[in-house]
């Protein structure tokens, strides 16, 4: 089964980690003379390396994946070469997915092993389930058996992703307690078992405001360690983020790149902080919040989509009107709160701020 591609040779809309930065990984893997956990294909040092970036002795330059506190990462890679699990927890936006995704193409070079956790994730997700045409032709077997992705993890000494953990119902959270502590996989039906290989690990993503969803169970909660994703620390460290992301997609959608688009996504940033924050940049004017997260992950996504609006309708240079719609409905989400929330903001901070009169009348064009 061809788990990287789609069997036709036409070009992923959003290919793996593994294969976007496979240039990456392999001069990695050539310039690494470090120990390797057993079964990783890089080094814990390399690993943390192509999470943060650098520059390799051949001159390779490896682009960062993760722009944040360097110990975050180098927590999150040595528990992974631990016997403990890895959760990533922390508020939308702040990039779990991404790392969680960049942490398994390193370690095992596939990311493809995931369990993506919703209200709906049944047991059969994380444990097994049947083939039951061959069940009922020849009962019983492993061949009937459909192993789920930690299943698999565990017999190929594989990193296995879980998102959205907590959205995960708790009895099916739960039956990954036997897995991360025992390290084996009962199948009852069959009087067998799976015991995980050397280089089995499991990352999980959460998000710390789903507590109360499905809260995890302490006894669950002890077999991980714990790694808290911030959000960007400075405006400066979040505009570096959206703008290299919005590079990235709009290579991979085939945008042309957009002259000082730097100066409209510092714009969004900005918005997007003070209103996170409650209070504007200089800490003079305290703004209500509204009930969205605004995190960075949608401000790269109302930038990417003013660089739609402007290479395909305007004149290929990323201007307030390219964004405006965007923050509208990113920050808008509960129509009547929100709505007061961003016309007092508009009419308090935005109007009145140097060289952001453009910006405000695009917004307001847009305003229902």
């Amino acid at each position: 089964m061809d788990t990287h591609g789609n069997g036709t040779g036409a070009q992923a809309l959003r290919p793996h980690a593994e294969d976007a930065f496979a240039h990456e990984l392999k001069a990695l893997a050539a310039a690494d003379d470090r120990p390797r956990p057993p079964r990783w294909k890089l080094s814990p040092w390399a690993v943390a390396t192509y999470l943060l970036g650098g520059t390799l002795a051949d001159g390779t330059a490896v682009t960062p994946k993760y722009v944040g506190p360097r110990r975050i990462v180098e927590v999150a890679v040595s528990t992974l070469a631990t016997d403990r699990a890895l959760l990533l927890l922390g508020v939308p936006g702040t990039a779990k997915t991404w790392v969680s995704e960049h942490l398994a193409a390193a370690v095992s070079g596939d990311s493809t092993l995931l369990v993506q956790g919703t209200a709906g994730t049944p047991e059969e997700a994380v444990r097994y389930g049947w083939d039951y045409a061959r069940l009922l032709a020849r009962g019983p077997g492993r061949e009937a058996l459909v192993p789920s992705p930690v299943m698999r993890a565990m017999a190929e000494g594989a990193t296995v992703r879980v998102e959205e953990l907590t959205r995960i119902p708790a009895d099916v959270q739960d039956a990954l307690i036997t897995i991360l502590s025992e390290k084996t996989l009962p199948i009852p039906e069959l009087g067998q078992e799976v015991q995980a290989v050397r280089g089995f690990n499991l990352i999980a993503t959460a998000n710390d405001r789903d507590r109360g969803v499905n809260d995890l169970s302490s006894a669950l909660r002890r077999r991980f360690n714990t790694v808290v994703l911030p959000l960007p620390a400075t405006a400066d460290a979040e505009v570096d983020i959206v703008a290299r992301r919005v590079d990235q997609l709009g290579r991979t959608l085939d945008l042309p790149p957009a002259p000082d688009a730097l100066a409209e996504i510092r714009r969004v940033v900005t918005v997007f902080r003070e209103l996170r924050e409650g209070v504007t940049g200089d800490g003079r004017t305290r703004v209500k919040t509204p009930s969205g997260t605004l995190s960075t992950a949608e401000a790269i996504s109302v930038v990417t989509h003013g660089l739609a609006l402007a290479a395909h309708f305007g004149d290929g240079v990323l201007r307030p009107s390219d964004v405006a719609a965007g923050i509208l409905g990113a920050v808008v989400r509960d129509p009547a709160a929100d709505r007061v929330v961003w016309q007092e903001y508009l009419e308090a901070v935005v109007r009145e701020r140097d060289g952001w009169q453009d910006f405000y009348r695009a917004c307001r064009e847009v305003a229902p």
